[in-house]
């Protein structure tokens, strides 16, 4: 008998319940009778005892489902640590209910915060595995974590799109994309979108770049201008702050985002007039794209091939295009970032686009 927890933490994405799908159909197709419990709303569940036994009938028809079956909910790491507001030891109580259990391993899927939660229970003796999920691309150890390339796909439509309205009026327009602290997805959607001008926070912008960029265009016939502003984009200035002074700087800020800000410097600057649109939480919603459901899918399996050897610890990632195990010691708390050197920052500027430096 195989006694499995499992749990999906932090922001909702795409193909959660594939990868979901993925171990459990490893697992239950081995020929082991197998018990798998699904722990409601991410360590909460885990944490006040509210679960589901999972069958294989559950797993049916949810390889195309968006979100996750399961429910999620965000619990930082940073407060782990701290009792709930009636003294519970979050931790203890974590594992009491693992043992409680007996759970021969706990499945987790997740992002950044997620996977140092999953390495404080190994820890303290769990034995865990997990699978990396964010639509930020960020994990360290994995060259892609599912969620994101769906993700890319909307936001990629989104720019699409708003090339028909920016050529009409003949505006600048900004779309700002999600991806927490890093720039995977803005520098991929907006390529794929033909944007003309990509902000990421791994290069900090120089608003007067940007507007020389533009009347560049303008100077060329072109009468509009796409750029495609990561949530996390930052200038110069800005990046050149201390701490302190950026604490400062943000309990002072007026703007809804940075893509605001952008746009009321560029018409500051410059007379134009400019758009922003936000397609936010639609980037996280939907139905998984083909790619993530077979890559999802494929590292289900894998961890389901994992707990049936025994071997845990690790996270199932992705290298150099294959699919490999990861431990999770190594990738806690460690941000995976674009790297302003990289080839492809390279060749992005070999085709024209502008990163505002």
């Amino acid at each position: 008998m195989i006694r499995i927890g499992m749990l999906t933490s932090g922001g909702d994405c795409q193909a959660l319940n594939a990868a979901m799908r993925g171990v459990a159909k490893g697992l239950f197709n081995a020929g082991k009778e197998v018990e798998l419990f699904g722990f409601l709303d991410g360590y909460k569940g885990l944490i006040y005892g509210k679960y589901k036994m999972l069958s294989p009938s559950d797993f049916s028809g949810i390889l195309t489902k968006g979100g996750t079956m399961l429910g999620s909910s965000r619990m930082p790491f940073k407060n782990m640590r701290d009792p709930d507001e009636n003294g519970l030891d979050k931790v203890e109580a974590m594992k009491h209910n693992y043992y409680k259990l007996s759970l021969d391993c706990l499945v987790i899927l997740g992002g950044n915060g997620t996977h140092k939660t999953a390495n404080l229970l190994r820890e303290e003796g769990l034995n865990v595995v997990t699978l990396p999920k964010t639509i930020d691309n960020d994990l360290w150890g994995t060259d892609m974590t599912f969620g994101f390339q769906s993700a890319v796909d909307i936001a990629t439509q989104c720019i699409d799109q708003i090339h028909t309205t920016a050529a009409s009026h003949g505006r600048v327009f900004i779309v700002e994309v999600m991806g927490h602290k890093v720039g995977y997805l803005t520098l991929n959607a907006g390529m794929a979108g033909g944007a003309d001008i990509i902000l990421i926070p791994e290069i900090p912008y120089d608003i007067n770049k940007i507007i020389k960029a533009i009347q560049k265009r303008s100077e060329r016939g072109s009468k509009f201008t796409i750029l495609a502003v990561a949530e996390g984009a930052i200038s110069k200035e800005v990046a050149a702050l201390s701490k302190k002074e950026y604490k400062k700087y943000m309990a002072d800020y007026k703007y809804p985002s940075v893509s605001y800000e952008i746009a009321d410097k560029i018409k500051e600057k410059s007379g134009m007039e400019v758009r922003v649109t936000v397609p936010g939480h639609t980037q996280r919603g939907g139905s998984p794209n083909s790619y993530d459901r077979v890559f999802a899918s494929r590292l289900g399996a894998e961890a389901s091939k994992l707990i049936l050897k025994g071997e845990y610890g690790y996270m199932v990632g992705y290298q150099n295009r294959e699919v490999v195990k990861v431990p999770l010691a190594d990738v806690a708390g460690k941000l995976k970032m674009v790297d302003p050197d990289s080839t492809i920052i390279k060749e992005a500027k070999m085709l024209g686009i502008s990163f505002g430096d």
